[in-house]
């Protein structure tokens, strides 16, 4: 590795004011207006350290932390020397887990938004192999995938890299920490020599220095030590929560907390539509915002928030930046973000002009690892909470049902009322209180006025199993290899993978790849069993069709895994000594010729 090094230190975690802008960079017009889209004033320490050696057609070798803003150093000097020509791939960029692939892709895209006919597409286990299949046909400039369905579609004769001008191994610490080490390996050796070749990584163990010496070409090597931090006056939670859960956690949250105004945040544009919907369904005033919505209904929607007739944003991370407004009290991260300055920016939302503010992040079971960065990199523990129980949401609701009536007496339209209520009561005899419930029906729904608690997990009876059945176990016990909670009534079955101890793999590895390409959490695995020349891995019973079909076609240290439900030892047979015909059940003198 070249001894040419930049280290590069970030006071905190905005943009360096005091550094160069990008347009000090040399960066061309187009990408200048799509940053200012964006949002961004100025270079990041690593942009500024990152974008002029590849500029200069350098290969580079980047440590830093996840959130330092690596994806724009290489996607602005990819996207300016990117022939923009042709249907075949010009740019491939490697990740870990799909969610990265897509964030990627998604940022190659922001800052192309003025590069007419460029088009990049994201490919990674999980997804429909038809979807990228035509993403591929009408052609792609940047490619953005996951090493196992990279290696797939190579095989497949489906991506040609033969004219590959730029190769990004993005966070290759931990696409070799989840074996993908020999797909890696094999990617780079099948891809043009003069490409250049950019890899990013937060730590530089062997392997990567191996990668580096072999595949790059004196590369410069470039260090940045994130010293990112976030404000003093915010208090900084987290809970755990699933996938499936979070529109009912989020709904205990906001009956229990007392918030001014809210923002919520998630990673899509279509998630804000679709969660701001359902919040106005369950009855809180919410509204969305994101980089579809037109400039005059976004300052409409901003307006309606600062005056109070709004209380709850749904956003997208493009959509808020920029946005100040003082009543805003709570963040939630509905989605958690991929990288610690996505993480900083969001909860920079509240606590402004002095006041205190509330930040809470949700965090799925395979997450967790996301977590640990955004502490590891702002140096702030955040404080685990628990979600408000079906009580505590049922004792706020009455609370509120009589702060109402007790806001509605002091009305100037009391009287007015009072009178209405004693000719009804007069006229039909009917008990005042009698005539106040009814009263109360009309503005709330009687039959979902108290949260029900959720049903008890139903138990199945025991039965005793044959030899040739597979097992199926729930989650009750920690097991090796993965599943570390109790996800009540969710049923394992042991599957077959042709990948074993003469390969070389390790749990992690195994949880990493199949987690990665089937879309499946760390808690979906139960028992791992590595045998010879296959292992057994126990995962839920009920796996859709869809991830079974990916899950069979990824491969593990380069070898295709055929991921099948395993049938068991065979029974055993009772043989009994003998010549082959009494083995099969023949009598010999059933079969003999008389004797003449």
């Amino acid at each position: 590795m070249s001894t040419n090094q930049v280290d590069s230190v970030s006071g905190d975690n905005d943009r360096d004011t005091d550094g160069p802008s990008f347009a000090d960079l040399g960066i061309d017009d187009r990408i200048l207006a799509a940053i200012a889209d964006v949002g961004y004033e100025s270079p990041s320490p690593i942009q500024a350290a990152t974008i002029p050696p590849l500029l200069s057609g350098a290969d580079v070798v980047g440590l830093a932390q996840t959130g330092t803003g690596k994806t724009a150093a290489f996607a602005i000097p990819i996207l300016m020397g990117l022939e923009a020509t042709g249907r075949t791939p010009r740019a491939l960029v490697l990740a870990p887990t799909r969610e990265l692939a897509i964030q990627v892709a998604e940022a190659f895209g922001r800052y192309a938004a003025h590069i007419p006919g460029l088009h990049v597409l994201p490919i990674y286990g999980g997804q429909s192999y038809g979807v990228q299949l035509s993403g591929l046909r009408r052609g792609a400039h940047v490619v953005v995938g996951t090493p196992g369905r990279v290696i797939d579609h190579l095989e497949k004769g489906t991506l040609d890299l033969s004219q590959l001008q730029y190769l990004v191994l993005d966070e290759a610490d931990e696409m070799l920490k989840m074996g993908f080490q020999e797909d890696v390996e094999r990617i780079l050796a099948d891809t043009p020599s003069d490409k250049q070749v950019a890899l990013f990584s937060a730590t530089m163990p062997a392997a990567i220095r191996k990668i580096s010496k072999q595949y790059l070409r004196e590369p410069v090597e470039i260090t940045v030590k994130a010293k990112t931090s976030t404000a003093t006056n915010i208090t900084q939670r987290w809970v755990q929560v699933s996938h499936q859960r979070k529109l009912d956690a989020l709904t205990r949250v906001l009956e229990v907390e007392s918030f001014e105004a809210m923002i919520i945040f998630v990673r899509t544009k279509q998630a804000t539509e679709e969660l701001a919907e359902k919040l106005r369904a369950r009855g809180f005033s919410a509204a969305a915002i994101n980089g579809d919505i037109a400039q005059n209904q976004r300052e409409r929607t901003i307006g309606q928030l600062k005056s109070g007739a709004l209380d709850i944003l749904v956003a997208t991370d493009v959509a808020a930046r920029g946005l100040d407004v003082d009543r805003i009290s709570h963040v939630v991260n509905y989605d958690i973000p991929h990288d610690t300055e996505s993480y900083v920016h969001r909860i920079g939302r509240t606590g402004r002009a002095g006041r205190s503010g509330e930040a809470l992040l949700f965090v799925a079971p395979r997450e967790r690892h996301l977590l640990k960065s955004i502490e590891r990199a702002t140096r702030h523990p955040l404080t685990e909470m628990q979600l408000p129980s079906v009580e505590d949401v049922n004792a706020q609701r009455v609370t509120k049902f009589g702060d109402a009536i007790t806001e509605n007496l002091t009305s100037a339209n009391l009287p007015l009322f009072r009178k209405l209520i004693e000719d009804y009561e007069r006229e039909h005899n009917i008990p005042l209180a009698d005539i106040a419930a009814a009263l109360a029906m009309g503005s709330y729904d009687g039959d979902t006025f108290f949260m029900e608690p959720e049903p008890e997990p139903v138990e199945r009876p025991h039965r005793e199993r044959t030899p040739r059945e597979r097992p199926v176990r729930h989650f009750d016990e920690d097991r090796q290899g993965g599943a570390h909670h109790r996800a009540t009534g969710t049923e394992l079955a042991t599957y077959r993978i042709s990948v074993g101890k003469r390969h070389r793999v390790v749990p992690g590895a195994i949880v990493g790849a199949i987690a990665n390409e089937g879309g499946l959490r760390r808690s979906d695995f139960g028992h791992i069993s590595i045998r010879p020349d296959h292992s057994l891995v126990e995962l839920p019973a009920q796996l859709p069709e869809e991830t079974l079909e990916a899950l069979r076609r990824t491969r593990i240290s380069g070898v295709l895994i055929q991921l099948q439900l395993d049938q068991g030892p065979p029974q055993q047979r009772s043989f009994t000594r003998g010549p082959r015909r009494e083995r099969e059940g023949v009598k010999r003198t059933e079969r003999r010729k008389p004797r003449s």
